[in-house]
Parts: C-alpha cells; structure tokens; sequence
C-alpha cells in the first residue's frame, strides 16, 4: 500500500533525454510499458511535480489504465535553464517533446498539456499528426504565450528588486517564487524568447485535425480567445472549468475528470 501511494504521489528519479542543441530535459514516467502512453507538458514556471503529480493528474491517469510520460519544459524543474532567450524559441519546446517520445520508443500517444505546455501542444499535435491520437489543451492563450507578461516590470524586479505593479505579471512572480527549484532569471528570457523569435499566433486557418478537448477556467482573461480556438477545430469541443481562474485551473477535479473521460473515447 505504501509504495503504490509512492507512485501517486511523488516524482521518480529524472531520465535525462538531450535535445538537439545539448540542453537536457528531465522526464518522468508511471505505470506499466505496454498501456497506452498519456504526455503531460506543464505551463510556464511550473513543473512535472507541480502541475501533474500534487494536483492529482497522474494518480487518475494511472487509475484509468494509462502509462504516464511527463517532461520538465526547459528552463523549468531539473531540466536545464539556459538564461539565453535564443533557447525558447517555440519550435524548440515542440522539438523537445517529440525528442522524448522518440527516445521512449513511443509511436503513438495521447497529449496533456496546460497554459505554455498547451501552446506547445498545439505545434506538437500539429507537427505529429499521425502519433498524437488526441489532445487536451488547457489554459492555451490564443496569441504569443506569456503576452500579458510586462517585462520591463520583470527585469526590474530580477535585477534591482523594484516592485512589480501589473497585476498579472505579479501573479506569475507568486507562481514563479512558489514553485521551487525556480530560475527567475531563465523564466524572464523564456518570456523574453517567446517575443523575439516572432512566435505566430496559433493560426485557426490551420488547425489540428485530431480530437481536440480545450479547457479554460470561466474567471480566466484568455477564455474567449480558448473558446474561439476550439471552435476553428474540426473535432475540437470546449469545456469551461468552473470558478478557476488561470493559475488555479490545474488543480480543478472538473477539469481532471473531463481530460480523463475525453481521452478514453475511441
């Protein structure tokens, strides 16, 4: 009994995949090798731990039959942070993503992924048609992720302690501080990367055409913007997470239940 809540409630040990410009990326797994294969892809300045394992994510997908495949995003966890934002460039995340499950030996799986892991997993879904069954996107922002970021505030913060005023961006400072392990030097080029690589809009006009469940706290600014995303997708649907706001969201048994239900369907 003892080690079965192990499993449930803790991190295994890190395997190190290498992406392709040398950076190492910190992944996890559970469950038995021959169940079908769920990736779950955190948001910004979160991690594995934090998003999938205390909120309850993994402890349903394992319960529902499924082997669990989780990464640290670089920048984030125990996977490198570089402090260069040239390493953020979105085409890289999704490169990551596919490396991991190149390394595992993954043909095909489905994809769980929140706020920047969502924004990713929109490439990723798009980039693997034939190896990403489905897909549940939460919290995705419908233009340039962390856009609400105030980075002039940021910097000033990291590099002389000024106060930062903006209340979104001081919301990501909590959620930055909170989380340990944390680089708030690399998160800060992370979001500085996501604006100067020229990062697209997900563009409606080219949309994933597999089944898409997109998920959104009803107190979060970027519902709309989630919504209107969902409604591009040919088989995407819309779920409205109940009284959760961005930050919040992940934690939500709504939530959890909706993804878990979505995935299993044939």
């Amino acid at each position: 009994m003892t080690d079965a809540l192990t499993q449930l409630t803790q991190l295994p040990d890190p395997r190190y995949v290498m992406a392709e410009d040398g950076m190492r990326i910190a992944t996890y797994t559970w469950g038995e090798e021959e169940a079908p294969v769920v990736v779950l892809v955190h948001g910004f300045a979160s991690n594995a731990r934090d998003n999938w394992v205390e909120t309850g994510w993994v402890r349903d997908l394992l319960r529902a039959g499924y082997r669990v495949l989780a990464l640290d995003q670089r920048g984030h966890g125990a996977s490198d942070k570089p402090r260069d934002p040239r390493a953020y460039e979105l085409r890289l995340l999704a490169r990551d993503v596919e490396i991991v499950l190149d390394t595992y030996l993954v043909d095909t799986a489905r994809y769980v992924g929140y706020s920047l892991g969502a924004r990713v997993g929109w490439e990723v879904t798009l980039d693997l048609t034939d190896r990403i069954e489905r897909a549940v996107l939460g919290g995705v922002p419908d233009g340039v992720p962390l856009a609400r970021l105030d980075l002039a505030q940021v910097r000033a913060y990291v590099d002389d302690g000024i106060p930062v005023q903006d209340p979104v961006t001081q919301n990501y400072i909590r959620l930055t501080e909170r989380v340990r392990g944390n680089d708030t030097r690399a998160l800060l080029a992370i979001a500085e990367g996501m604006r100067s690589s020229g990062t697209a809009d997900p563009d409606p006009r080219r949309a994933p055409a597999q089944p898409v469940l997109f998920a959104t706290g009803s107190r979060d600014a970027i519902i709309e913007g989630s919504r209107a995303l969902a409604a591009a997708c040919p088989r995407g649907r819309f779920l409205e997470i109940p009284d959760r706001h961005h930050f919040n969201a992940p934690g939500s048994r709504v939530f959890r239940q909706g993804a878990v239900e979505f995935l299993a369907e044939p």
